[in-house]
């Protein structure tokens, strides 16, 4: 291709890394890993931005060779949740409070839809230089791309729909109980005693309809037990089934009563982390907004 279309594949091509590295972030779920996680996902950006840059110049010269090798490519980052999936499920089995299969797929969908942005971004910023023939215009359309993608990955935080508040956590007899919920019971008296000094409980309450049905999703529960995991520890080995983190849906009200048992114990910070989790988008009550679901 000309001096001209090199340049617009170099910025749309560099546009396109910066949006992965943007994207590659390590955070309290503790993935991806590092540096293995992000030497992989950081080659896998590298292929998408240079996939996306030569997408405009191959067109405008028509070399549908070179367009349908971009689609190929573009279809295989299909397998980027395939094998994110796979590789989270590997870990689940040594994990004290695991992710649940709804996690792991929301987690498998964000990073296969980050790569398409980063073919987007790329896409845009090599379609500005060429449209107007400057740096300027390309960074202009590659800055507006990435925008548009921030916003669509944009994620709803549990506070947004659900109060949060702390719960006692009691025994009537050997009935373990969250507030007025009942969780399940402990025989031992040393293991009861123990629960009562350690142990943090909370109260969920939906604030609409929808985020009801968000706390009905067992999914949605167990990602909120692995996030306090992750973040305050807990309080179990794989022999101490009585300390078992729950999530227990009152079926009367909808509220949902959260037993945990934290290396840490710090009530601030367990409510404050419950109200960031992020809602999965399996999760997500939608009913509501059907008509059908407005006569409920």
């Amino acid at each position: 291709m000309e001096v001209f279309h090199s340049q617009s594949i170099t910025l749309g091509f560099l546009l396109g890394v910066l949006a992965r590295v943007a994207f590659l972030r390590s955070d309290y779920r503790q993935y991806p890993t590092y540096p293995h996680g992000y030497t992989s996902h950081l080659f896998l950006g590298i292929i998408a931005a240079l996939a996306g840059a030569v997408a405009i110049p191959a067109l405008l010269e028509r070399e549908w060779t070179a367009v349908t090798f971009f689609l190929l490519v573009a279809q295989q980052f299909r397998e980027i949740r395939s094998m994110e999936r796979d590789s989270l499920k590997a870990m689940e089995d040594n994990e004290l409070v695991p992710r649940g299969s709804d996690y792991i797929e929301g987690i498998a969908r964000v990073f296969e839809a980050r790569y398409y942005i980063v073919i987007f971004v790329a896409v845009s910023g090599s379609a500005g230089y060429e449209i107007g023939g400057s740096i300027w215009a390309g960074l202009l359309f590659g800055s507006l791309a990435f925008g548009l993608g921030a916003v669509l990955m944009r994620t709803e935080r549990l506070g947004q729909s659900v109060r949060a508040e702390i719960a006692p956590v009691h025994f009537k007899g050997a009935d373990l109980y969250v507030a007025d919920v009942l969780m399940f019971s402990i025989g031992l008296k040393e293991s009861r005693e123990f629960v009562s000094e350690n142990a943090l409980g909370a109260m969920l309450i939906p604030k609409t309809p929808s985020a009801a049905d968000t706390l009905a999703s067992a999914g949605q529960r167990q990602a909120i037990l692995h996030d306090i995991a992750a973040i305050l520890g807990v309080r179990r080995d794989l022999d101490t089934p009585e300390f078992t983190p729950m999530a227990k849906r009152d079926i009367r009200t909808g509220r949902v009563a959260v037993y945990f048992m934290p290396m840490t114990k710090d009530p601030a910070a367990f409510l404050e982390l419950i109200r960031r989790i992020v809602v999965l988008e399996s999760a997500k009550g939608r009913g509501y907004k059907s008509r059908a679901g407005q006569v409920r």
